[in-house]
């Protein structure tokens, strides 16, 4: 039994609040009139941005470490592998946004609303990830041990 498994849990939280701020941000910085304000938001939501891909990325690997030894029923695995098509598509997204943001345009640049739409729709992928994950455990006990409670 490897230590691998046991982060999937804790390192899939890292891109949900990363990149949940990151739209927040340079969403403010789009709309906020004052230059300066807007320029140091951008620069935060974009750094947000490309932290927030490169943790989807760990929380792809560590998924997939933790699902290489799963023993599951046809159903669990079947939603297992639902989330991970939902995991490559949205962390692709991710990755391509976050080099757009980050290496395409000036770090304090105020992002395009073309951008914003993307990064929105990409956050929504996130989050359907996310609860499409929550399903795997909550519903089909994926990863989830029982241990006899013995007083």
């Amino acid at each position: 039994m490897t230590l691998i498994p046991g982060w999937h849990p804790i390192v899939v939280h890292f891109p949900l609040a990363l990149v949940s701020t990151a739209v927040l941000l340079l969403l403010a910085a789009r709309l906020l009139r004052q230059e300066r304000l807007a320029a140091t938001l951008a620069t935060v939501g974009t750094w947000n941005l490309c932290l927030g891909a490169l943790a989807a990325l760990f929380a792809i690997g560590t998924g997939m470490a933790a699902a290489m030894h799963l023993q599951v029923s046809p159903a669990a695995h079947q939603a297992i592998s639902l989330h991970v098509r939902w995991a490559m598509f949205t962390t692709l997204a991710l990755v391509l946004l976050a080099v757009w943001r980050g290496a395409g345009n000036a770090q304090e640049s105020r992002p395009s609303w073309l951008l914003m739409i993307v990064l929105l729709a990409a956050l929504s992928a996130l989050m359907v990830t996310g609860y499409r994950g929550g399903q795997n455990v909550y519903r089909y006990g994926v990863g989830v041990q029982v241990e006899s409670w013995r007083p």
